[in-house]
């Protein structure tokens, strides 16, 4: 009968295959020669934590991950689960893409309902690490076997899952929307300020301006709630339930300020979007700021001055322009949807910016460095404008390269509709093209076209516009 190896036999192994000692092994790998013997030698033996299986991994010339297939009987049998061993050894396997293993330890856990806790526990440590791609799936598992749908681990985990699966993708990210909508209303409080903001933000870059609308507004009066429920608290001298929130609590209110004014700018609403800006000029009255808190009112302090001149330009009052410019030349991190307002202004009431591009030129070459939804969305917008800008006053070869950028940028994005304004203006100006330009427009559409994962609900429709 063959003898089925196990960890300790694997080691013991190439310990003599090395001619290593205890001491020299512990010495290697930072593990006490005492813990090392009792690992090896223990009867029973010392449990080994997936850490010191690392080590010991790397000292003899390994890539982590070794062994690992012989891991889970160190954390989960159906007799006993070792939750300070397997969360760990979850964690490791998530982060190596061994799914494999993930999913014969949880097989396991399974048999337990009650096991569905250390699957939470995971993905809130990766969650919490930053890496919310392996966090997901373990959220997903929490999903499908958590038996109370009620349940507060079940609601963050929908609401961890909508945060993990956002990307730069609009459609991905639309139905990231559309699967956790139902479950904000039921989240607690303190999560459900941060779903409320990650969903006007999303909405937002897919310009769904109503839905912006919708979710700032219960951001402000959940904001409101709960800032007087923690005035009562304080004055109450009650300190055992600090809130706990991803932002400080002024975000939040001033957010839903600021992202209600941003929608209905964007609708040509522009005194109703004054009027909230105006809510979030001036935030110093907030009695619950500590430092973090001060820094935040102050950025919205600046966010309001630098959106009432986007007001005011884009109802044509030109007079600030200069003033403008220098604020933008003072705030970089504003530089990007400045200029695209001041772009947008120049378009619709005629008047000459070089001098703005000119000033500014170094700037906007760095711009394609930008990442994230929102700045690839500022990007597009910026693009597009300037596309129009420079085709209008007859810069056509810079111009239809700047519509190529926007091709570019849409594809990356899977922004169907963006996608089309920027073949129509292509097509509006085909005229002045060179045969570059040509090649270029026709590489972008074969690749849409042959490339099923851009667009996918287009089908083969898509072709019709070239």
């Amino acid at each position: 009968m063959e003898i089925q190896p196990t960890i300790r036999s694997e080691i013991e192994k190439k310990v003599k295959e090395k001619g290593y000692t205890l001491s020299k092994l512990g010495e290697m790998t930072g593990i006490n020669p005492g813990n090392l013997s009792e690992i090896l030698n223990g009867n029973p033996p010392r449990a080994i934590t997936i850490r010191q299986l690392d080590a010991i991994a790397a000292a003899f010339g390994y890539e982590p991950g070794w062994l690992y297939e012989l891991y889970p009987e160190e954390c989960v049998t159906r007799e006993r689960v070792s939750r300070p061993r397997v969360i760990p050894f979850l964690i490791r396997c998530a982060e190596l893409d061994r799914e494999d293993l993930i999913e014969r330890v949880v097989s396991l856990l399974m048999e337990n309902p009650k096991n569905v806790s250390i699957l939470y526990a995971v993905g809130e440590q990766l969650f919490e690490a930053g890496k919310r791609k392996e966090s997901s799936l373990f959220y997903r598992l929490v999903i499908d076997n958590e038996k109370d749908n009620h349940s507060d681990r079940y609601l963050i985990s929908q609401y961890r899952l909508f945060r993990a699966s956002l990307g730069t993708d609009v459609e991905e990210n639309w139905k990231a929307v559309i699967r956790f909508e139902p479950y904000r209303h039921k989240l607690p409080e303190n999560y459900r300020l941060d779903a409320l903001l990650q969903l006007a933000n999303v909405c937002f870059t897919l310009h769904r301006w109503k839905d912006v609308e919708r979710y700032a507004d219960e951001l402000r009066e959940l904001a409101k709630v709960v800032y007087q429920h923690e005035l009562r608290k304080k004055r109450r001298n009650i300190t055992n339930e600090p809130l706990q929130t991803e932002r400080h609590l002024v975000v939040y209110y001033g957010q839903g300020h600021l992202l209600k004014s941003e929608a209905l700018e964007k609708q040509g609403h522009y005194d109703k979007a004054r009027e909230y800006i105006l809510g979030y000029a001036e935030l110093g009255w907030f009695e619950l700021l500590d430092e973090t808190g001060i820094k935040e009112v102050e950025k919205f302090r600046l966010w309001a001055r630098a959106n009432l001149y986007t007001l005011d330009i884009l109802m044509g009052n030109t007079t600030i322009l200069p003033e403008y410019v220098d604020f933008l030349a003072d705030h970089p991190n504003e530089l990007l949807p400045g200029l695209t307002t001041i772009i947008e202004s120049a378009n619709k009431y005629k008047f000459s910016i070089d001098s703005v591009l000119d000033r500014f030129s170094d700037q906007i070459s760095n711009f394609s460095t930008y990442q994230g939804s929102i700045n690839k969305e500022r990007l597009f917008r910026f693009r597009y404008e300037l596309a129009i800008y420079r085709l209008q006053i007859g810069e056509y070869t810079n111009g239809i390269d700047d519509v190529l950028k926007c091709l570019d940028l849409s594809t990356e994005m899977n922004d169907c509709y963006s996608f089309i304004q920027a073949v129509a203006l292509f097509e509006a100006y085909r005229t002045y093209i060179t045969d570059k330009q040509e090649k270029k427009f026709k590489s972008i559409m074969k690749e849409v076209s042959r490339d099923e994962s851009i667009f996918p609900f287009t089908g083969s429709n898509l072709g019709v516009v070239w």
